[in-house]
């Protein structure tokens, strides 16, 4: 095979903040892998508080390359066993690298991979659409630009229920919580039955990644479905979920690709934990890879190419929640460079 890659930073349209900091531009990494006629396309962004940058997944990539390329490729199963040795300490790069090996293999077989994985039809469900932390004021005139029908509030201030009042008194669209660890044991058991009362949905990763004592506590008494994102990273945490959480946030770039990320929606099924598919922002290289896997879950968080004042490809599209993806072989993305 043939590997080719290059690094980019996408402006997003606003600056995005979360709890854990601000960004105006999203760093990702761009591969692609040849073979004959077929070229794979794969794609990993660098997330600061997961210690793993572009640069880093570059100098990887180079002193490995020669294995990286000399691979018999045959299934992209065997290939993520492969990368998955190769590069123990970076599941960011091992998730471009299977993802642009399940694109290559699915413009060897001439189907798209939603064909590829044989999901039920008619199942997919609908992305929310994310707004970031910012002013009260701010904050709605975001959601109010974007007429949507779910959207995920991100939290993590001393203002959350005030924002979250002025948000729901503008819309009667679905709403769903995101703190990202924010929130103490006592926050969120003060907050959650205010947070019923206004008919929010979900509340995704309330307390520390590790605070699996006021996990603990809070599952038994929480009105709301709890929904596990930094404390779900691989299939190995998804049985420790079982007993905290109600549902799962599987997240390509941190589960290391596609190949995990289908073992892992085939775990939390057997406990019967709710599945949600998140988004870290990627360009429509890498929602593509997750818009495939819609069919096999509960809940969408696909907005990435939303957010982003520009894009590395074309192949996906959304109506008013709806994922469209494109019925081209692989991941059916063309890229826009």
């Amino acid at each position: 095979m043939l590997l080719r890659y290059s690094a980019h930073q996408l402006k997003f349209r606003d600056p995005f903040t979360i709890s854990k900091g601000t960004k105006t531009h999203q760093p990702t990494l761009l591969v692609s892998l040849r073979l004959g006629k077929w070229t794979g396309y794969g794609e990993a962004p660098a997330i600061t508080y997961y210690n793993i940058s572009v640069e880093q997944m570059i100098a990887d990539l180079e002193q490995k390359r020669m294995a990286v390329e000399k691979f018999a490729f045959t299934d992209p199963e065997r290939y993520w066993h492969y990368l998955h040795h190769l590069f123990p300490q970076n599941p960011f790069l091992v998730c471009a690298l299977d993802m642009a090996g399940w694109d290559l293999f699915g413009k060897m077989r001439g189907v798209s991979l939603q064909k590829l994985f044989n999901g039920p039809t008619g199942t997919a469900p609908l992305t929310d659409y994310t707004i970031g932390i910012d002013s009260q004021e701010k904050m709605l005139e975001k959601m109010l630009a974007k007429p949507w029908p779910i959207y995920k509030i991100k939290v993590g201030t001393v203002d959350d229920l005030t924002r979250l009042k002025a948000i729901r008194a503008n819309t009667q669209s679905t709403l769903r919580v995101d703190a990202n660890a924010a929130w103490s044991l006592e926050t969120a058991l003060q907050l959650l039955p205010a947070l019923e009362e206004l008919g929010v949905e979900l509340v995704e990763q309330p307390l520390a990644k590790e605070d699996w004592e006021g996990m603990s506590i809070l599952y038994k008494r929480s009105p709301l479905p709890l929904i596990a994102d930094e404390s779900c990273v691989g299939l190995s945490d998804v049985p420790r979920c079982a007993d905290l959480f109600h549902g799962i946030n599987i997240k390509l770039t941190k589960c290391s690709g596609l190949t995990p990320a289908r073992q892992m929606i085939e775990k939390a099924k057997d406990l019967k934990l709710k599945i949600m598919l998140g988004s870290m922002n990627e360009s429509s290289v890498g929602t593509a890879a997750l818009a495939h896997l819609l069919p096999f879950v509960d809940y969408a968080d696909l907005d990435g190419p939303l957010l982003l004042d520009e894009d590395l490809a074309t192949g996906i599209e959304f109506d008013n929640g709806r994922v469209i993806v494109s019925s081209n072989a692989g991941l059916g993305v063309d890229l826009n460079f």
